[in-house]
């Protein structure tokens, strides 16, 4: 089954940036719309944007529209997420997958914006 590894969170100041690295494993990468997810504590966990297969559409939650960017390198079999104008209520831990059909979770990266 497919795995993902996340990679590029941190703790960062209100208005910073991150960018957030995803690969994932086997050969169907590229066949896939893929997604960055987040959950923070207490709360479920829900999509913040996605990507089609081929990287040309994408989807923002209204929460972070204007401040992430999502894209992807087939090449790599690795989705990013880049982070600006990060804000507190951003705090969760970020999950990359697929749009559909889930594969396995990962374990996520931590982002922590705080002063």
């Amino acid at each position: 089954q497919v795995q993902f590894v996340e990679s590029g969170g941190g703790l960062v100041q209100p208005g910073g940036s991150l960018r957030l690295s995803c690969v994932a494993s086997g050969s169907t990468f590229s066949i896939h719309a893929m997604g960055w997810y987040r959950q923070a504590p207490g709360k479920q966990r829900e999509l913040v944007a996605g990507i089609s297969s081929s990287g040309s559409t994408n989807y923002y939650a209204d929460s972070v529209k204007g401040r992430f960017t999502i894209s992807r390198d087939n090449a790599k079999n690795t989705v990013y997420l880049q982070m600006n104008s990060l804000k507190p209520e951003d705090t969760a831990v970020y999950y990359c997958n697929r749009r559909f059909n889930f594969g396995s979770w990962g374990q996520g990266t931590q982002v922590t914006v705080s002063s």
